[in-house]
């Protein structure tokens, strides 16, 4: 299953100061993309629908 994003990796091209330093900008952009690359949170894989089968055979009286 595929999780789309619509989040914007870019950072803003001027400061304050005039331009913003190239290489700075540079490494916030991959630093931004590797954690949402490498992002160990996967609510999909958690996602609980309720009891199983298992559940079931376990307690006969118990179902609604």
């Amino acid at each position: 299953m595929a999780t789309i994003s619509s989040a914007s990796l870019s950072t803003p091209a001027h400061t304050d100061a005039g331009l913003a330093n190239p290489l700075a900008e540079l490494r916030a952009f991959w630093r931004k993309f590797i954690a949402m690359a490498f992002n160990p949170y996967r609510p999909e894989l958690h996602y609980m629908r309720g009891p199983g089968p298992a559940w079931r055979a376990k307690h006969p009286g118990d179902q609604n």
